[in-house]
């Protein structure tokens, strides 16, 4: 009888803490998380420490979280209402940090590693002075655009092609503007239409990363020519973000130009 109740009172204990346990390292990994942003944006730390000393290990723990709150299912029927919220929170946290890790890997294994993308790999849009003088503030990447770039780009996105229009330059970038204008995240920085140049930059929403977009209008025969490039300030793989957002503004130029 005696071991009976005290095998009784350690499953009342481990239905007690497991489901705790789990719940208090699901907090911990969202509290690392909520940090990895901040440290960058106000410029306490580099991003790579973000990446790797606070995103990676939370993931780490995250996934602690739903292993050990999956645990605590086998004593559901005794851990209480607190208990049961707290693993479910557990589990839940543990699934939504094992796949967005996992999605990224996968994106990063099916896209070329590049962060510049053009319409024109032979003769990129460039950035004006005032855009170069933000990126060397930020201490980011250099803005010369090489071939291995190019055929990268060319393997990986092959549909990338500038936009064509019977419409002549003045037109066309008029077009251009209300589109890009159009775009949502999208700040204009700066638009002249004698030299059929916009420029723009939009940041990521999480970890506030800026990306430089460039559009060029120029005459092409009797109508006109627009290109587009779009460039990460940091690291060195994009995820496919900046071919996405040239295709988006592409779709939405075309919309313009009817």
């Amino acid at each position: 009888m005696a071991d009976m109740t005290m095998s009784g009172a350690g499953a009342s204990r481990l239905a007690f803490y497991v489901p705790r346990l789990g719940f208090g390292l699901a907090v911990v990994a969202l509290l690392m998380l909520a940090l990895a942003p901040i440290g960058w944006r106000t410029g306490m730390w580099h991003f790579r420490t973000s990446f790797w000393y606070l995103m990676q290990p939370a993931a780490y723990l995250g996934i602690a979280a739903g292993v050990v709150s999956l645990v605590a299912l086998f004593w559901w029927s005794s851990m209480g209402t607190a208990g049961r919220v707290m693993a479910l929170a557990g589990l839940a946290v543990g699934a939504v940090m094992f796949y967005v890790p996992w999605s990224y890997y996968h994106t990063l294994g099916t896209v070329p590693r590049i962060h510049d993308i053009t319409t024109d790999t032979a003769n990129p849009p460039t950035f004006s002075a005032a855009v170069l003088s933000a990126r060397a503030a930020e201490k980011g990447n250099g803005t010369d655009y090489d071939q291995k770039t190019a055929a990268l780009q060319k393997q990986g996105y092959p549909d990338l092609a500038p936009v064509k229009t019977g419409l002549p330059p003045d037109q066309a970038f008029a077009r251009a503007l209300a589109a890009a204008q159009g775009m949502s995240g999208w700040t204009i920085v700066a638009n002249d239409a004698a030299s059929g140049r916009i420029e723009a930059y939009q940041r990521t929403t999480f970890m506030g990363f800026t990306d430089d977009v460039v559009i060029r209008v120029v005459a092409d025969g009797a109508g006109s020519r627009i290109d587009v490039r779009s460039e990460s300030r940091q690291g060195q793989s994009d995820f496919g973000v900046n071919a996405k957002r040239v295709r988006a503004y592409e779709d939405a130029l075309k919309q313009k130009l009817g």
